[in-house]
């Protein structure tokens, strides 16, 4: 029996599961809180929750992991020296040290300017021991790579530090959006490094020499060799294993999957057996890379999200808290303090800014070390109270002796200090008795509490919340496949009123509305069997409930094949209809002319085949499919069909040789 550790490491947990490779069976399954910013500790830890005799039979491992998403989203990572080469680039603050030298190229990849080899060896040489790593990129490097070649030779020669070319991780046109992924993959080399070293130290620990793969963004794998290389590819990971998991877990090709986590919902599509790939690369944080990865629409939903009451009005915040339920687990103490607010007759005060907003359910607690600088002294006393236990903030003004509109919550929170205590979707659930991992008492007190100060019953709070939380998800779903189809959300006053209605089945004074999926929905995460049905009703869709749905991503992590492709660009020199016409190949490989269009096509079929069917083999595959794809661009002309261009993409794929 073939047995593989999956890992999937999340904003709020970090999954694990024992697979059977041959016939998917979950032989075990873990689920701990994710320890930040330590995330081996969380990987530690759900490891040793495993059956050790059964650990010793695992031959693979792979990894999914937030890690590269969230380091260039918080701005981290290490001290990138960029070069580029024939342009300037117009966000140059993104790496630490810049230099902008002559050469770079033509679309046809005529040298246009020659390369300034002494600027690059006098900058190398000046900022060599204040970087980490170099990035070079060079206009219409796609087309010719031979400057960005030439500056990495000469800079190291100068300096012993890792060096990305931006030809290297792009074969598509866009100068910006080559340089922006070339430093972020420099940016990540230590983060990715240290995390493989990390899990590697983890294993062996535990008596495992086992190989460890990492989940790309588009749901392959790829070795740790490769991963040290272009980590850049691995944003995007968690989510895109979720796409895998429900796919190997389900058996379906086609489908609508949620993944429905503490904090976030992220949304992608199943079509033909895989991940729907945004083309045009994904967009991370404000940057748009040229990185090919699952196209994921994410909604700040999940079970942590904060519901609270500003007067009478109840809302569902895209900001996270923790559960009361939760916090009564681990404090609680707390439970007398809720017991109290729902017996206190006080009106709720409401709040223009609903992040102002006051109640007493909601408390305050710590998320690390207080740093001493730009904080006041107001501040500084309310972290060092909340430190010992939570409190609510009326009860805080009281302790400090202050008006609690002093308090700049808001303030804290974005600055990563304080997190907030509330009412949330899981202890909605738990208020319900649907789920029941914490402390259901401090979930019925919050909902008693917002029944008391709306005049509700606890039941149509409940109702009203869950509303709520299904309506955001339908309406993210519906958003999701809308701007897969039209390219737009770019939503009119009608166009609002209409998926309005189709999502909460209201009826209007004359006419409703009823938007009906194509595709089943499956859900990822432990709370999704709560919340999808209702969701995929009224998408008037199958809802398929998947069994270990809690651990889908870890699922995923172990299930993915390896994966390597190349497009090669084949330009005739003469736009014509005869196969005859000579031609210039463009890829990673270099340029290369040919006299006819037919012998590019053979060359890109022969040459990309070999390339990528090297690169799984030596990645760890046992075998290899591969797949060749010709797409042409044509016109008319007179009375014939000229060729204006032809992209060969050639695909390879395999499992590793331990999954077979």
């Amino acid at each position: 029996m073939s047995l593989g550790l999956g890992l999937d490491t999340g904003g709020t947990y970090t999954d694990a599961v024992i697979l059977d490779l041959k016939h998917g069976n979950v032989l075990q399954k873990g689920k701990v809180l994710t320890t930040r910013p330590d995330l081996i500790t969380g990987i530690g830890k759900v490891i040793d929750s495993f059956d050790r005799d059964l650990l010793q039979q695992v031959s693979i491992a792979s990894l999914s992991t937030t890690l590269a998403t969230n380091s260039i989203v918080e701005g981290q990572g290490c001290k990138v020296g960029l070069i580029c080469i024939g342009r300037d680039f117009d966000d140059a603050s993104l790496a630490d040290r810049y230099l902008r030298v002559d050469g770079g190229h033509d679309i046809n990849g005529n040298e246009v300017v020659s390369l300034d080899e002494i600027s690059i060896r006098n900058f190398a040489e000046k900022i060599k021991d204040d970087v980490d790593c170099f990035a070079i990129t060079g206009y219409m490097s796609v087309r010719n790579p031979n400057h960005e070649i030439a500056a990495a030779e000469i800079v190291s020669k100068t300096a012993e530090k890792p060096i990305v070319c931006g030809y290297q991780l792009s074969s598509i046109l866009g100068f910006k959006e080559r340089t922006v992924t070339a430093v972020m993959n420099a940016k990540l080399i230590p983060v990715i490094d240290n995390l493989i070293k990390s899990v590697g130290k983890v294993l062996a620990e535990k008596g495992l020499d086992i190989p460890i793969m990492i989940v790309k963004g588009d749901g392959s794998m790829m070795s740790i060799e490769t991963a040290k290389k272009r980590p850049v590819e691995t944003i995007l990971s968690g989510p895109a294993a979720s796409l895998t998991g429900a796919r190997e877990m389900t058996g379906l090709n086609e489908a609508v999957v949620v993944d429905m986590g503490g904090t976030t919902t992220d949304i992608g599509v199943l079509r033909n057996g895989f991940p729907s790939i945004n083309k045009e690369g994904a967009l991370i944080g404000c940057y748009k890379t040229h990185v090919m990865a699952a196209e994921i629409s994410t909604t700040g939903l999940g079970g942590d999200s904060r519901v609270f009451l500003n007067g009478k009005k109840m809302k569902l915040m895209s900001s996270r808290a923790v559960p009361l339920c939760v916090a009564a687990t681990v404090w609680p103490g707390i439970l007398d303090d809720l017991k109290a607010a729902t017996e206190n007759s006080e009106k709720v005060r409401e709040s223009i800014d609903d992040n102002h907003a006051v109640s007493d359910i909601e408390f305050l607690t710590v998320t690390g070390s207080c740093p001493a600088n730009h904080l006041s002294g107001l501040d500084r006393d309310l972290l060092k109270l909340i430190s010992k236990r939570p409190y609510t903030l009326k009860r805080a003004g009281e302790l400090l002796k202050v008006n609690v509109l002093e308090f700049d919550v808001p303030k804290l929170e974005k600055n990563g200090l304080v997190r907030r205590v509330g009412l949330t979707p899981t202890d909605v659930l738990h208020s319900e008795r649907s789920y029941k991992e914490y402390d259901y008492r401090a979930s019925d007190y919050g909902i008693e509490y917002f029944a008391n100060r709306t005049g509700l019953g606890k039941k149509e709070v409940i109702a009203k919340i869950k509303d709520m939380v299904c309506s955001k998800i339908s309406m993210s779903i519906l958003s999701k496949v809308i701007m897969d189809e039209t390219g737009s959300t770019d939503y009119c006053t009608v166009a609002e009123d209409l998926l309005e209605k189709a999502v909460s089945g209201n009826e209007g004074k004359d006419f409703s509305c009823r938007i009906a999926l194509n595709k089943p929905i499956i859900g990822i995460g432990a709370p999704v069997n709560a919340w999808l049905p209702d969701v995929a009703r009224r998408l008037h869709t199958d809802f398929i409930p998947m069994k270990n749905s809690q651990v889908g991503n870890a699922i995923g992590a172990v299930s993915g094949c390896i994966l390597e492709s190349i497009n090669i660009l084949i330009e005739p020199q003469k736009m014509s209809s005869s196969s005859q016409s000579s031609c210039t190949a463009y890829s990673k490989l270099g340029r290369f002319a040919f006299d006819s269009v037919d012998e590019g096509i053979s060359y890109a079929k022969s040459e990309g085949g070999k390339f990528v069917e090297e690169s799984v083999m030596k990645a760890g595959a046992s075998s290899v499919n591969t797949v060749y794809d010709i797409k042409e661009r044509t016109f008319e002309q007179g009375n014939s069909t000229a060729v204006i261009d032809i992209v060969v993409s050639v695909t390879a794929t395999g499992k590793p040789r331990q999954m077979i």
